[in-house]
């Protein structure tokens, strides 16, 4: 489908996924760019935003699951395209700004880890390319609800 070169790039996030530590950490920092790109989308449509981002999640499957075939192992630790869409996700429908921005990323990074259901089942039980995004998409889901729980009871 893609040359394996154009599969390391997108899939390492530009090759941030190869941090000798904590490379969902790095490789989260990936979606800084699509930020603006997607507040952009969000003051144009509301169902183009959502387009725009279940496109993300599919093209994030497809390449987390050709990734896994050019890496020769599950859910290989390079891949970080799935923290980029969880990333993304944990600011669906809220303002980019440092406060959100920030909140986002440690929330997302938290949730990623301890992987609340039905993320860990996601992680688990699915395989390829889907199992590889849709535990951080919903980990991104649940930092995006503590977000807005958290800025609704802080006065910011």
């Amino acid at each position: 489908m893609f040359s394996r070169r154009v599969v390391v790039f997108l899939a390492s996030g530009a090759y941030l996924g190869y941090a000798p530590v904590a490379s969902g950490t790095f490789g989260t920092l990936a979606a800084l760019p699509l930020l603006p790109v997607f507040e952009a989308i969000s003051r144009i449509s509301a169902a183009l935003y959502l387009l725009t981002f279940a496109g993300l999640v599919a093209a994030a499957i497809v390449i987390a699951d050709e990734a896994e075939r050019v890496f020769a192992e599950e859910d290989s630790g390079k891949i970080v395209i799935d923290e980029v869409a969880g990333y993304v996700a944990a600011l669906l429908f809220l303002p980019v700004d440092l406060t959100t921005v920030l909140g986002a990323f440690f929330l997302f990074r938290l949730f990623d880890v301890l992987k609340p259901w039905p993320a860990a089942w996601i992680d688990r039980e699915l395989g390829g390319g889907a199992g590889v995004v849709l535990d951080d998409v919903f980990a991104g889901l649940y930092a995006n609800f503590a977000l807005r729980v958290l800025l609704a009871v802080l006065p910011l």
